[in-house]
């Protein structure tokens, strides 16, 4: 992909934010109502300029006072934080304990990063359709875990426009977590864990005991993309770099070593042939009367599974409610894309090369005749009239269920009354 990118410069991002940043849409999903509350008028905005300069603090009491401050600044990007006690605006003039996050979005970030010591077709920033099947698997997880047990329903997945993803929570009990319910949650979650030193990265039980139903689940969703992905596709166990990085996993020291000699008597041995030969003699266990092996065996093929398919997640962003993160639509500045919402349901066939690039986006719009209504300079809505509309449109579609969840709940409050 690094040949597919189109850096910006501030005359292109200047164009964008006042043609086709879809600045209501963005209120709407932060505001949860037509008419602003503290939710949007209390919200941490941070600014990034040309420079590296960053802004913290800012914050606005309306999409229209957001536009114009952006179109003001034009940052490369910009982040949303929490919502705070007070304004933020007002932080220098309000004491210190009336000044603290009181609400954010349960928020997480997957990073293709934390993918490079076992995906074989890129390295560094570079991402395609291939290795970005560790990140379809891992949305896939992560969002039902995050349905099924804990009950999220407004879940927002966007394209970090480069190597990874990013997701937003917007339910009012996601929204109320305390830093230390977060943490806790992300605990609950996280099972990659360990550095570059640490070969074995799963440690979910006790010896060879089950896993727990949640794990059992996702090995379930995770066993045939381990045959398609890490064997088929990237064969992580071609070489012998990956192979031995396969048998450090592999607790019984015997089987290690009589299947380490026999891949180095046939270097060329595909992943899936690899793979066969450890489920073999993990099947020859019990012929040999050795049950105990066997069990702890068959627990390490399921560890190693999970440790090559199960999300990796940077825990860091999601444990604090002060954590700001990059603002859906917004640009990439190295790669040109836009930040886009991902469906889900569809993130198998989500392809980066196709998201657009803001300068393809005003090219669309170039090559198009003015809009015969409103006041000339205005453009409010121009991203309808480019490719960037299906996207805008999932995130309209989005902020319509919490916005039927908001009057619902105002509803219940009247009748209470």
């Amino acid at each position: 992909m690094a040949n597919d990118t189109e850096p910006t410069t501030p005359d292109i991002m200047l164009a964008f934010y006042r043609r086709l940043y879809p600045f209501k849409s963005i209120f709407a999903w932060l505001n949860h109502e037509h008419v602003p509350t503290k939710l949007f008028t209390h919200r941490e905005f941070a600014f990034t300029l040309q420079g590296d300069v960053y802004l913290r603090y800012n914050s606005f009491a309306n999409a229209d006072e957001l536009k114009k401050q952006v179109c003001t600044l034009n940052p490369t990007r910009f982040e949303i934080g929490p919502v705070y006690s007070a304004r933020p605006r007002d932080k220098k003039t309000v004491r210190p304990a009336a000044f603290s996050p009181q609400l954010r979005e349960l928020v997480f970030d997957i990073d293709m990063t934390d993918y490079d010591s076992i995906r074989t077709c890129c390295s560094g920033a570079d991402i395609c359709r291939r290795c970005w099947g560790f990140i379809a698997v891992a949305v896939r997880v992560l969002d039902r875990a995050l349905r099924d047990q804990f009950g999220y329903k407004h879940l927002l997945w966007v394209y970090s426009g480069r190597r990874g993803i990013h997701l937003w929570i917007s339910d009012r009990e996601a929204l109320e977590l305390t830093d230390e319910q977060r943490r806790a949650l992300v605990g609950w979650l996280t099972v990659i864990q360990g550095g570059k030193e640490m070969h074995k990265k799963v440690n979910v039980r006790l010896g060879s005991k089950a896993l727990p139903p949640s794990l059992a689940s996702a090995y379930k969703m995770l066993e045939p993309v381990f045959h398609d992905l890490v064997l088929a596709d990237q064969e992580c166990f071609a070489t012998e770099k990956g192979w031995e990085a396969l048998l450090h996993l592999i607790p019984d020291r015997d089987t290690a070593e009589e299947l380490r000699e026999k891949w180095e008597s046939r270097p060329k041995r595909s992943s899936e042939d690899r793979w066969q030969d450890l489920e073999d003699a993990i099947a020859s266990k019990r012929s040999k009367g050795k049950a105990n092996t066997q069990a702890s065996l068959i627990a390490a093929k399921e560890d190693i599974v999970l440790q090559f398919t199960y999300p990796r997640l940077d825990a860091e962003v999601s444990k604090h409610r002060n954590h700001l993160l990059k603002a859906p639509f917004c640009v990439h500045p190295k790669t040109g894309r836009v930040c886009v919402p991902v469906d889900p349901r569809t993130i198998d066939r989500f392809d980066p090369k196709s998201v657009p690039t803001v300068t393809q986006l005003l090219r669309e719009l170039d090559s198009l005749a003015p809009p015969e209504s409103g006041a000339p300079g205005e453009h409010h809505s121009d991203w309808e009239r480019t490719s960037l509309k299906p996207y805008v449109d999932m995130l309209d579609k989005h902020v319509m269920g919490l916005m039927e969840e908001t009057r619902k709940m105002k509803q219940k409050t009247d009748l209470t009354w």
